[in-house]
């Protein structure tokens, strides 16, 4: 059988894969960092462009079955491109972008190797956005594969760096492990349907004998514990603390924004469209998962004194309010997704901003490796748009005024949970927030206290400064019109 592809479908990842090529052949001509930079960045901005103008456009899907089912409607395809693909392709391509700006200095001041990085984030990059447009589980796999692969080299390119030695096998170890266990639970529900293809997955659970009941259960748990290790939900979260402090920190704001974001649109595309109709097995075991996410993140990110490791505990509390939504099982799931992903678009502005400062924090002179939250004390004074820049991603992280984004995402988690009835866990969730404004708030305040000593004095460069800007405007923006993502996220969902 010979089928037709639908190259405008898949332009996103194909420019990208040809970039990241020309990338790798460029480096071997000994082309200039700076401008295998350029290239990179342009090469996600062509991506963007190309989600933009498949926006406009109709749904589009190829590499499809040649028969529909039940013989009417549209046929079973493995890359959709529809608003809530192009939604996520867009948030993992923006972000992608600003973590080129954040790498350029720290490509130069570590000594990493400027083609195998840019190839790399480009692979890693591909990887996710193949997988917000994956709809069945062969190709799920394989991109989440092609996102996870990549990043442990990146976490590793500092060659002459143990503790990124470290963290790079303890990614891989976890990693391996997760990506195990969900294969078999991908062959249990194989077994049990004779599908892959989410739709098919979800038509033949409807006519499920009762004996192989047992068998998709247990194959759902395993499909949803590989992607807690993406997502760094407990109990597969223990990698993210030790991983980010090892980690270059752009590598770092990779993992806790594209990698999360590019997880939990696969998590929701797979419980939503493949197994709804067990809600009432994943739904209790999300809720449970989010509720001691959020609590235990949160409390250990009350104990930390460097700034990567607050913000690797407080990315761990966030997956647990992003999971939370989705506690409701097949009661309203389609609010629920919809809060979720509009809870991900937004924290990836805050979060890349909060990491945009910490790396413009970091170039200066005799900066230690890891800066404590009091080196950060009189910020203020030595450098008020930066400290402004990153008080304000801290309250929007907090969800207090004038931060209203973040105020506004928790709100319509909160809404997600509640009209599923899972009332307990919204108790929880009220909780956690008065855990977090606390280390958000002592973060903050350090900034505009009076130094101990001489005021640290950051001196990013220009490309940190314009990642800085770029976040910063996007959080203003949000603020002040959050419903540019609720409306944009309630349409796609």
């Amino acid at each position: 059988m010979i089928q037709g592809i639908d190259y405008a479908a898949i332009a996103p990842p194909l420019i990208l894969a040809v970039a990241a090529l020309g990338l790798l052949l460029a480096d071997a001509f000994e082309v200039p960092r700076r401008v295998l930079g350029v290239l990179c960045g342009g090469a996600l901005g062509a991506a963007l462009i190309a989600v933009a103008v498949l926006a406009f456009g109709d749904r589009r899907a190829t590499f499809c079955l040649p028969t529909s089912l039940r013989g009417t409607g549209p046929r079973s395809c493995s890359y959709v491109a529809d608003d809530f693909t192009l939604l996520f392709q867009g948030v993992v391509l923006a972000a992608a972008l600003v973590v080129v700006l954040l790498s350029l200095r720290e490509i130069v001041d570590s000594r990493i190797p400027a083609g195998e990085y840019h190839f790399l984030l480009l692979a890693a990059v591909i990887g996710a956005v193949t997988l917000v447009a994956a709809r069945d589980l062969v190709l799920l796999v394989v991109a989440l594969e092609t996102l996870s692969l990549p990043i442990f080299a990146l976490v590793a390119l500092r060659r002459y760096d143990g503790l990124a030695s470290e963290a790079a096998l303890k990614l891989f170890l976890v990693s391996v492990v997760s990506a195990a266990v969900m294969l078999f639970g991908i062959s249990l529900v194989y077994g049990a349907t004779g599908a892959m293809h989410l739709d098919r997955i979800a038509l033949s659970l409807e006519t499920l004998p009762g004996r192989m009941e047992p068998v998709v259960a247990a194959g759902v748990v395993l499909l949803l514990a590989g992607f807690a290790f993406k997502v760094a939900a407990v109990p597969f979260h223990f990698w993210a603390p030790d991983v980010y402090q090892g980690a270059p920190l752009p590598v770092a704001a990779f993992l806790s924004v594209v990698s999360k974001a590019a997880g939990f649109a696969g998590l929701a595309i797979v419980l939503a469209l493949g197994f709804p109709a067990f809600g009432h097995v994943w739904g209790p075991l999300v809720a449970v998962l989010a509720a001691v996410t959020m609590t235990l993140g949160n409390l250990l990110a009350l104990r930390q004194r460097t700034a990567i490791r607050l913000l690797a505990w407080s990315s761990v509390a966030q997956s647990g309010y992003m999971l939370a939504p989705l506690a409701v099982g097949n009661h309203r799931l389609p609010e629920a997704v919809a809060a979720t992903t509009a809870y991900v678009a937004l924290y990836a502005v805050m979060n890349l901003g909060a990491f945009a400062v910490v790396i413009a924090f970091r170039n200066r002179a005799a900066a230690p490796r890891w800066d404590t939250l009091d080196d950060y004390r009189g910020l203020a004074r030595s450098n008020p748009a930066l400290a402004a820049a990153l008080a304000f991603f801290l309250i929007c992280l907090a969800g207090l005024p004038p931060g209203v984004m973040g105020l506004f995402a928790k709100v319509v988690v909160f809404r997600g949970v509640l009209a599923g009835d899972v009332t307990w866990l919204a108790v929880v969730m009220a909780v956690n927030t008065v855990i977090g404004l606390y280390y958000y708030l002592v973060w903050a305040v350090k900034l505009f206290a009076a130094p101990v000593g001489r005021p640290a004095e950051p001196a990013p460069g220009m490309a940190v400064r314009a990642a800085v800007a770029a976040a910063f405007a996007g959080s203003v923006v949000l603020s002040i019109a959050p419903q540019i993502v609720l409306q944009t996220v309630s349409a796609a969902s």
